[in-house]
């Protein structure tokens, strides 16, 4: 962790040898994934780890062989749903810690995730007794 409470910082780098010559950063905290992406004009979007809801790791033939990945983080954030940390070292070590800290910090906040599973309406085919109607 460093004096900005960062426990991973990544940047974004060419696929080609690995090199971090972008202007895109990726900062991830306990609580927050930070995204600062430009130059002239600097754009910086927050996510906080409660609101990822899955995470994904992709390797290209080219990434596989530059030691990178490209983390895929799907979220219930209302400006961007999809979150994407792309050509990262350490891309497994830190999905793996994103995956962690965001049941972590769903489990702080007490937030439940419900999952529908397209059960329509329960009683819809019940009769009066709660049986099954098999008519």
């Amino acid at each position: 962790m460093d004096k900005e409470g960062y426990v991973y910082n990544e940047r974004m780098r060419w696929v080609f040898f690995g090199i971090p010559w972008t202007f895109t950063t990726y900062h991830l905290r306990d609580d927050m994934v930070t995204i600062r992406e430009g130059f002239f004009k600097r754009v910086e979007n927050d996510c906080y780890m409660y609101k990822i809801v899955d995470v994904e790791l992709t390797r290209t033939l080219m990434e596989r062989m530059f030691g990178l990945g490209t983390i895929h983080c799907f979220t219930g954030d209302t400006t961007h749903t999809h979150l994407d940390l792309k050509h990262i070292k350490n891309s497994k070590e830190i999905k793996e810690y994103i995956l962690k800290a965001s049941e972590e910090a769903r489990i702080k906040r007490r937030t439940v995730n419900m999952l529908d599973i397209g059960s329509g309406d329960i009683g819809d085919d019940l009769d009066m007794h709660g049986f099954h109607d098999v008519t």
